[in-house]
């Protein structure tokens, strides 16, 4: 039983099956470009869609909208200090504000830049800095039946062979991402935390948590990995964080808010130059584009992600979704991840070759055949690299059913049933930044 009562609802509506056809294929076959209203169960993503706690609600009335070190902001910095051990934050609108806030300090032309596994906006930010984003994700992420814990981890032998490759003094940064949201939302082990933190100082460059679903990955910690078991996930979170040099937070994951984000550090220098880039491109440094109910509720969003039993309650909803679709025998990436059950698109469309995007065929597949939105993240999101074609169904935080969850199973069950009726897709327009294609190509079936 969840530890919560709802205290408001509201209506959504299943549009009829022509009403669906019609919708997706004026979207280009992208349902990025849905409207909201023709979506009955959207799992586009767990960004910004969760549903805030009384406390939250109650916080935002206490917002202080000062342009200037605002009260709302000290409140901020207050709860990064306790849950995160940071001295310094620079707030942001989102997640992405803070990758270019950051990012924009510490890369230059040139420099290349490995992580577990670069996301959509992370691998385009440092893209747009002049960088080379580099994935070095654990072998065993390449096995979809695996049940191993911890296969969102940063492979260290390749790492090391790419400091072999390019040299040392050409990687500034080292990013590691946790929970690991590009493979499939796998947690990444203490052990590997500190192994990747040492190999970043071993090269001389600075260690970089992309900490948005940070208390889903102390879950796991906590739950997976020996010695933890006894230990807080406020805790584990404080130590996960010990080993960093910076962080980037979208505030829309485990901040449990709809709109916020900020970058922390401790060093002073990295802070100050933050600070300034900050006023260019999110506003004054104590607000950051956002007004002070905004800040407020992310300050008490954070407690509340390392507060029992919220996130004990967030992962199981997630491994029950899961369940439910591996009864209905539709292939999953296994072990489901914190935040999202991911789909194997190429074993369920296995008639369709990858160069015409399975993944998205099968995205288009759930809505037609119930509504449900998701989203690929395979060879259509991620050009150029060798992703699987896996589709992330990302539950919002505290917001959906049991039931709700089993009509989810059951449209993916009917999309697969339905398989052969259901052609690749190829695209018709894409926008000049290929990293970014996804939010806003269009596509049409390669049989029309």
């Amino acid at each position: 039983m969840r530890s919560y009562k709802a205290k408001m609802v509201e209506p959504i509506t299943l549009p009829s099956r022509e009403e669906r056809e019609s919708a997706i294929e004026q979207a280009g076959y992208n349902v990025f470009n849905l409207d909201a209203r023709d979506v009955y169960i959207d799992l586009l993503t767990d960004s910004g869609t969760g549903t805030m706690s009384a406390d939250q609600w109650a916080a935002m009335i206490r917002g202080d909208e000062a342009y200037a070190g605002s009260d709302s902001f000290a409140n901020l910095a207050e709860s990064v200090h306790d849950v995160m051990g940071f001295e310094h934050v620079v707030p942001t609108h989102q997640g992405r504000g803070a990758e270019n806030v950051l990012y924009g300090v510490l890369l230059e032309d040139g420099d290349v830049v490995p992580n577990n596994s670069h996301f959509d906006t992370t691998r385009a930010h440092i893209v747009n800095q002049g960088a080379e984003p580099v994935d070095c994700p654990s072998p065993a992420s390449r096995d979809p039946d695996s049940t191993a814990s911890f296969k969102g981890n940063f492979d260290l032998d390749a790492g090391r062979a790419l400091v072999e490759e390019v040299g040392a003094d050409s990687i500034p940064v080292v990013v590691l991402t946790i929970t690991n949201n590009s493979v499939a939302g796998q947690p990444v082990s203490m052990e590997n935390i500190r192994a990747t933190a040492e190999f970043a100082r071993d090269i001389d460059a600075l260690f970089v948590i992309d900490a948005c679903r940070f208390a889903e990955n102390a879950h796991f910690i906590k739950t997976h990995e020996q010695g933890y078991e006894d230990a807080s996930i406020a805790e584990i979170a404080r130590e996960q964080f010990e080993h960093a040099d910076a962080i980037t937070m979208s505030g829309k994951k485990d901040a449990l808010v709809n709109i916020g984000g900020f970058a922390a550090m401790n060093d002073e220098a990295i802070f100050e130059h933050a600070k300034q880039r900050a006023i260019l491109y999110e506003g004054f440094p104590t607000y950051g584009g956002l007004s002070g109910r905004d800040i407020e509720a992310m300050a008490v969003g954070l407690r509340e992600a390392v507060t029992p039993p919220y996130v004990g309650e967030r992962v199981e909803q997630v491994a029950e979704l899961g369940d439910l679709l591996s009864e209905a025998d539709v292939p999953v990436y296994l072990p489901t991840g914190g935040h999202a059950v991911y789909l194997d698109a190429s074993e369920i469309f296995s008639h369709i070759p990858k160069e015409q995007f399975p993944g998205q065929a099968l995205v288009c597949a759930l809505y037609r055949e119930g509504g449900v939105r998701g989203v690929e993240l395979g060879g259509f999101a991620f050009p150029g690299t060798d992703r699987p074609d896996l589709v992330r169904l990302a539950l919002p935080r505290r917001t959906y059913s049991r039931e709700h969850l089993e009509h989810i199973a059951e449209t993916a069950a009917e999309a697969m049933a339905n398989a052969d009726e259901y052609d690749g897709l190829e695209i018709v327009e894409e926008p000049p930044m290929k990293e970014l294609r996804h939010f806003s190509a269009r596509l049409k079936p390669v049989s029309n």
